[in-house]
């Protein structure tokens, strides 16, 4: 499948992208796209899903790039790849559910090339959007392109394409907020207010508008922390239902309580969601098989699988509730260690 027409630009600063892209924002599918690692947005692309005017390419951008301590915690470019993300001593040490969730996205090829930001800004997914223009228009196309109608649930009105981005479901656990730029300045947002929840349109962000930075607070440092994921092959695929856990234990408690927990779940709704109510089941209690096992059924209820993957919603919800029983199992087995 071939790529369509568009024109490239390559500016060297931050200041430079951001001129260009508040001149020549656009709309639709026709917007100007952020090509950072390229991993999602080349295919998107060579499957018409996206026939962009202009392509910003920001990867010499050296600003967006690094991992850097601050007073207040931790400051990491949106350029950082994952392959940096998954190798940062640092990281594991004071952020492990990052480096647990980095290091199963793709493949290493991929994750070389793969950043942070574009992780956080990956498009959601749905077995009847990420088709070829030929598959799609024998469909009759759907409501995230070219359509009005849902596939995934027929006559329904709202788009239910799956968020399938690993790091962001670690990220809520460890209260990420994000840096966007525009000609306007820089604001600073709540990942957890960054998501809609809608599939179409899935993300608080305007075309005239580029993620810079990521920033974990110090306060989320020292949490322990695994992601578990699923997916048809070992490597390369995208979770189709993700589970991140952090926990920390009181310090000077003898019995293993736990002092504080988060639990976000991915691939499985429209956007990734931190588990409501998963710190009231799980703190001041010392972790068993049958606490584990409530909060599986928990995140399990917040699920909302649909069909939009090969795989049945059932099954995928029902991996929700076994993979968080696992990593919460695992988190207090960490925990236990440090």
């Amino acid at each position: 499948m071939s790529l369509p027409q568009f024109k490239l630009h390559r500016p060297r600063t931050l200041k430079d992208a951001i001129s260009l892209l508040g001149g020549n924002a656009g709309e639709g599918a026709r917007a100007t796209r952020i090509l950072a690692g390229g991993t999602d947005l080349i295919p998107s692309m060579q499957q018409k899903l996206f026939e962009p005017q202009y392509v910003l390419d920001i990867r010499h951008i050296a600003d967006l790039t690094g991992i850097r301590l601050t007073e207040a915690g931790t400051e990491i470019g949106a350029l950082t790849t994952l392959t940096q993300i998954e190798h940062s001593d640092f990281l594991r040490q004071h952020y492990s559910v990052l480096t647990e969730a980095a290091k199963t996205v793709a493949s290493p090829i991929l994750r070389n090339m793969g950043t942070l930001g574009g992780n956080i800004c990956l498009d959601t997914r749905c077995l009847w959007y990420n088709q070829s223009l030929t598959w799609r228009k024998g469909c009759g196309f759907c409501i995230k392109k070219d359509g009005d109608l849902c596939h995934v649930a027929p006559g329904g009105t709202k788009c239910w394409a799956a968020f399938s981005g690993d790091t962001p479901a670690a990220l809520l656990c460890l209260d990420a907020e994000i840096e966007i730029a525009s000609n306007a300045g820089v604001r600073r947002v709540s990942l957890r207010e960054f998501y809609t929840g809608l599939g179409d349109s899935y993300r608080k962000l305007a075309p005239n508008e580029l993620l810079t930075r990521v920033f974990l607070p110090a306060s989320s440092a020292g949490y322990r922390g695994v992601y578990r994921k699923l997916r048809v092959r070992g490597s390369i695929d995208y979770p189709l239902a993700g589970v991140a856990v952090v926990m920390k234990r009181s310090s000077n408690d003898q019995g293993g309580h736990v002092a504080d927990a988060r639990i976000g779940i991915t691939a499985v709704n429209p956007a990734p969601l931190l588990v409501k109510g998963a710190s009231q089941l799980l703190v001041g209690k010392a972790v068993d098989e049958a606490l584990a096992e409530a909060a599986g059924d928990l995140a399990a209820k917040v699920s909302k699988p649909l069909t939009t993957s090969a795989l049945t919603p059932e099954y995928r919800r029902e991996m929700i509730r076994v993979l968080t029983m696992r990593a919460v199992l695992a988190a207090a087995q960490m925990s236990d260690r440090n």
